[in-house]
């Protein structure tokens, strides 16, 4: 097959979706070298991403001839150069697709990552809600295959844009390798001095933003007996404004400390340095950093009320996104008694073998199959 991808964040973002489309190009060019992947971006730029797949002969770059304005190339005129390049099956990695792609005989597959835009409109100005908004009910109908990357997300899909439950099919994500890989006490040593993190710590990774929900943690630290801090490590938004004057309301500035500049290369590391992996969100499409945690041998304890149970399992712990008290009791609990976290590991490393990327790609692989079967 000839399988093309919207590739724009592959290229250009750096977390998140960008993390979410290298993966799955690598993957599942890794795992069936017999077909060609072509990746359509609007533009390269001098990143590490750039050659992150200069090792495959089998996937090759298209960027836009002339002097094409990159975002109308790939809303639109990228459909010439799918069919120029004898494309079978075209996949939207996120939320999108190009407008006439349907009139061309390709076959096309859509990724819906979440509707946090239409289930929680407060976190979005209106002008980005109309805009994901529309494309999303385009692609979705546009597209043969609709891919969820949860349960939850294809639940919200049926409820919030009344998309028929049988054009959807549920492929979760797998997280990079490095996490998996067992980084020596002289690695971890290392990166600890490099960021100046304590001996003994929690984690937290992620965008500091309100849905986030740190504030639930940080309330919770006047309610623990067990006294470790709090490392928290993402990208800072105006919320976490809001986290420092409770903090430094409640003489807990010591207690949670922020880290906005950790490279990838070092998150493994850090990851496996930490003793409690805390995620409190109050939604997501699937949480990759929860089984980030659990492939680097860290116990979970995470919100309840989107799928964050779909991506900790059963032996990971669940409190409700507004009880802070819960929250220290699990915490605490995890924390004092090393039987409970131990077997939090092993059972959290079982879990996480569903989310291989052998299964993953077959499963990928199998829908493209049948997609283009139907032609």
């Amino acid at each position: 097959m000839k399988i093309g991808y919207d590739a724009k964040r592959a290229f250009l973002n750096n977390t998140g979706l960008g993390n979410f489309s290298r993966w799955l190009i690598k993957t599942t060019a890794a795992h069936y070298p017999e077909n060609t992947y072509l990746l359509y971006t609007p533009k390269l730029k001098p990143n590490k991403w750039r050659d992150f797949f200069a090792d495959f002969t089998n996937i090759k770059t298209i960027t836009p001839a002339g002097k094409y304005l990159t975002a109308l190339w790939r809303s639109k005129g990228v459909v010439s150069n799918l069919k120029r390049d004898g494309i079978d099956i075209y996949h939207g990695l996120s939320y999108e697709l190009p407008l006439g792609i349907g009139h061309t005989g390709i076959k096309t597959v859509v990724s819906i990552h979440d509707l946090i835009f239409l289930r929680f409109p407060q976190y979005y100005g209106w002008i980005n809600r109309l805009i994901y908004t529309a494309k999303t009910k385009r692609a979705c109908k546009t597209a043969d295959r609709i891919i969820a990357i949860s349960e939850r997300t294809k639940q919200d899909l049926i409820e919030l844009l009344n998309i028929d439950e049988n054009k959807i099919d549920v492929v979760y994500q797998g997280c990079a390798p490095e996490f998996g890989i067992e980084r020596s006490s002289e690695e971890k040593a290392a990166v600890k001095q490099k960021y100046s993190l304590p001996g003994r710590f929690m984690l937290n990774v992620g965008t500091i933003e309100q849905r986030k929900n740190l504030m639930l943690l940080a309330k919770a630290l006047p309610y623990l007996k067990t006294a470790i801090p709090v490392v928290v490590v993402g990208k800072a938004t105006a919320y976490l404004d809001e986290v420092k004057v409770f903090l430094t309301a409640n003489n807990l500035t010591d207690q949670m400390q922020f880290r906005h500049k950790v490279s990838f290369d070092d998150l493994p590391a850090v990851y496996q340095s930490a003793e409690l992996f805390v995620y409190p969100s109050r939604y997501e499409g699937f949480g990759i950093p929860i089984l980030e945690a659990l492939v680097s041998s860290v116990p979970v304890i995470a919100a309840t009320g989107s799928c964050l149970e779909e991506a900790g399992g059963e032996f990971s712990r669940y409190i409700g996104p507004d009880d802070e008290k819960a929250l220290a009791k699990q915490i605490d609990d995890v924390l004092s008694n090393d039987a409970t976290r131990q077997l939090m590991i092993k059972k959290g490393l079982i879990y996480a073998q569903r989310f291989q990327d052998r299964n993953l790609a077959a499963q990928l692989m199998n829908i493209y199959k049948q997609v283009i079967a139907h032609a």
